[in-house]
């Protein structure tokens, strides 16, 4: 594929609370931050783009209308450049930068490719679509509840509470290493508020006082949702099921934040033409989706590797937003990784989970670690609600 990543970069994840420190900022205006750091960083002019691709799960009130056009506009960028919001829920910002990758590749040009979600000041489900609110959409489509189906992977491959906690833990502590030891610094940009204030310059989201007796005397968090009707539904889907095994709670699951990124892509051609120095090729990138169960990304995983000839082994790094503990264990026993090569920083579930920004975080993530340990492929993976699920394989250039 001709389309190379020029550069990337995040804003900290705040916690999604009245009280988080990105709080009092705009989704426009954190949106724009990123979309502006880039372009100092990268040396681009905006109005020789091809385009901006937006990943934005809930588009309504301050998200709404249009967001990432509306960021772009905000940041003092051409009004000739268009712009686009997509929704792939969790993997929306990984949809944006693989879209984004086949329009450079296709015209050869350059596209940033971003993502922004402010849970804090836009709620998960607060659009209220069919999917969630509507009974009889809900039935006729088959969805589940998307807790309810991460205990139903659980009780399908038989991960005990145990094992997720101790996945759980693992994260955590990796996320508090990595996070002390400043990995995560050079994609970060510092938030301002409205008055030019720096309000955020590090991730919020880390807790560094995460210990395994903590994680166990959590309550599990799905419990009343299957007790209201759930798990009978679950039950008429796969009646071969017996007692379902709620073994999620708030320490194992991906804790929700606000959070904006953005990264260019452009064809070889135009590199030469614009004076751009990449960081890494794309190899390809692929989107599946599994019905019900949130494990669309081994069959995303295994569409890409195909289709680049590449296999689990030659992976250096995989940086999978670690959803639910059980989803994410299913992912790695699944297709046989080893956790020396996963998540090595930790992942969703220690850092916070963004929804539409999320992609474009782990793609900044990643391109720092293949650099840092000078390893030459990586693959970026995202699987959501409904199934749907997106990865990306980019290849190191600095090796």
């Amino acid at each position: 594929m001709d389309a190379y990543l020029v550069d990337a970069v995040r804003s900290p994840r705040g916690v999604a609370k009245p009280t988080g420190a990105l709080a009092g900022v705009k989704p426009v205006y954190l949106l724009a931050q990123t979309l502006t750091a880039l372009q100092e960083r990268a040396g681009f002019e905006p109005e020789r783009l091809d385009d901006l691709i937006v990943g934005c799960v809930t588009q309504s009130g301050d998200q709404g209308a249009n967001v990432g056009k509306t960021a772009a506009l905000y940041a003092g960028w051409s009004p000739n450049l268009s712009g686009m919001t997509l929704n792939r829920f969790c993997a929306s910002g990984l949809s944006a930068v693989n879209l984004a990758a086949a329009q450079a590749a296709a015209n050869d040009g350059a596209v940033v490719a971003g993502g922004v979600e402010m849970m804090s000041r836009v709620p998960m489900f607060g659009d209220n679509g069919a999917l969630f609110t509507d009974k009889d959409v809900a039935k006729r489509t088959n969805f589940v509840h998307i807790g309810l189906s991460a205990d139903l992977v659980a009780t399908q491959h038989g991960f005990s509470r145990e094992q997720c906690d101790d996945y759980a833990f693992l994260s955590h502590s990796r996320a508090a290493a990595a996070k002390a030891d400043g990995r995560f610094s050079r994609a970060l940009t510092p938030i301002k508020n409205a008055e030019g204030a720096i309000v955020l310059e590090a991730d919020e989201t880390v807790r560094s006082d995460v210990t395994r007796e903590k994680l166990a005397a959590r309550d599990a968090a799905f419990i009343e949702v299957g007790a209201k009707g759930g798990d009978d539904r679950l039950r008429a889907l796969f009646p071969q099921l017996g007692e379902i095994s709620h073994v999620h709670h708030v320490g194992n699951s991906p804790q929700m934040a606000d959070g904006a990124a953005a990264a260019l892509v452009a064809s070889e051609k135009a590199l030469k033409s614009l004076g751009l120095k990449p960081r890494a090729r794309i190899l390809g990138w692929s989107e599946a989706c599994t019905a019900i169960t949130q494990t669309g990304a081994v069959e995303a995983t295994r569409k890409c590797l195909d289709r680049t000839g590449l296999r689990i082994e030659d992976i250096d790094l995989f940086e999978v937003r670690d959803s639910f503990a059980a989803v994410t264990l299913h992912y790695i026993h699944t297709l046989g990784i080893p956790l020396e090569r996963f998540n090595v920083n930790g992942s969703s579930i220690a850092l916070g989970h963004p929804m539409g920004a999320t992609g474009v975080m782990l793609v900044s993530t990643l391109l720092d670690e293949l650099e840092r340990r000078r390893g030459r492929y990586g693959l970026v993976g995202i699987a959501g609600a409904a199934g749907v699920a997106a990865v990306m394989l980019v290849e190191n250039l600095a090796v």
